[in-house]
């Protein structure tokens, strides 16, 4: 790994270890000021970077590609952790469990940690290649997810006697993937785009502004998390699905995309890095919507969060020989 990249990774994890003295010495007072700051920054900031940024975009220039390149090893992965887990589930765990460790095995934290650190690693290039895998992130897996949950359920109710509304599963399940403060701003984004006009100078440097924030709110935010909840019960399987997402995730990742659609430079940096974030915020509220592996998901979140400052300078370092 260069020095300019080293140091640029440092300086993230600096200001994650700020976030984390601030949160332990409870300086910004008593309460859950973490849940209050990441409501900010999750409808406010982001949005207004995602928004700006989309509207933006050369749709011309979209590496569609790459989009599949990074998107065939995430579905296959969701799918085979799903399919493992399915079959080797015992009768005490919840029907939504299976569903639940598959999106913690392949959902990673592209907002708080991913996009300061595409912007800081790989510059305005790799951002944009970033949010364009960001803007797809959340409806694609979360909708195959939620699907199979749902599937899940339904065959369960059923078994038990019950009857589930087929066309109101549906429409649950659209509606939570788009109705998203990650995905409906880059939609948005995207219809301005295709409308046509450039961003007013005042609404485009309001967003600017808004959107500054993101990077050190949310590293600070990531730290404060640990100091408040850190790590309770559910270490074993929670240490299994960091494993996954952390070393297995990356890895199949840069097999497919490498050797199969053959990237090389910036965007296989950027997908490889992705695919090795740690578990996301997302996972959590999967679970705790469907009641199932809420501990286990919080400590995979805490966990892969704290062992990607160690993984993530051997993705660079690996991704750095292969040029």
């Amino acid at each position: 790994m260069s020095t300019v990249i080293f140091l640029k990774l440092l300086a993230i994890f600096v200001i994650v270890l700020i976030g984390w003295v601030v949160g332990k010495l409870k300086w910004l007072g008593e309460g859950d000021v973490a849940r209050t700051l990441s409501n900010a920054a999750y409808y406010i900031f982001v949005p207004a970077l995602l928004f700006r940024t989309t509207a933006r975009i050369d749709l011309g220039a979209m590496p569609w590609g790459t989009l599949v390149a990074v998107f065939v090893p995430l579905v296959l992965m969701l799918l085979c952790v799903y399919g493992v887990q399915r079959a080797r589930r015992q009768t005490d765990m919840p029907v939504a469990g299976p569903a639940v460790r598959a999106i913690s095995a392949v959902f990673g934290n592209s907002v708080q940690v991913g996009i300061p650190m595409a912007a800081a690693l790989f510059g305005e290039a790799g951002l944009a290649i970033h949010l364009a895998i960001v803007g797809l992130h959340a409806l694609v897996l979360l909708t195959l997810a939620t699907a199979i949950v749902e599937i899940d359920v339904a065959h369960a109710h059923h078994q038990s006697g019950g009857e589930v509304s087929l066309a109101a599963t549906l429409l649950n399940t659209a509606r939570n993937s788009i109705i998203h403060p990650v995905v409906l701003p880059v939609l948005l984004g995207l219809v301005w785009n295709l409308a046509g006009p450039a961003l007013p100078a005042a609404v485009d440097d309001t967003l600017l502004t808004l959107g500054a924030a993101v990077v050190p709110l949310c590293l600070v935010l990531i730290g404060m998390s640990l100091a408040y909840y850190g790590i309770q019960g559910a270490l074993v399987p929670a240490l299994g699905t960091t494993l996954l997402k952390l070393l297995v995730l990356p890895a199949l990742v840069l097999v497919v995309a490498h050797w199969g659609f053959v990237l090389r430079g910036t965007p296989l940096a950027v997908v490889v890095m992705l695919a090795a974030l740690p578990v996301g915020s997302n996972a959590l509220i999967f679970a705790q919507r469907y009641r199932a592996l809420e501990a286990e998901t919080t400590a995979a979140i805490v966990l892969s969060t704290l062992g990607f400052v160690a993984t993530a300078p051997g993705w660079l370092l690996l991704l750095q020989r292969l040029g």
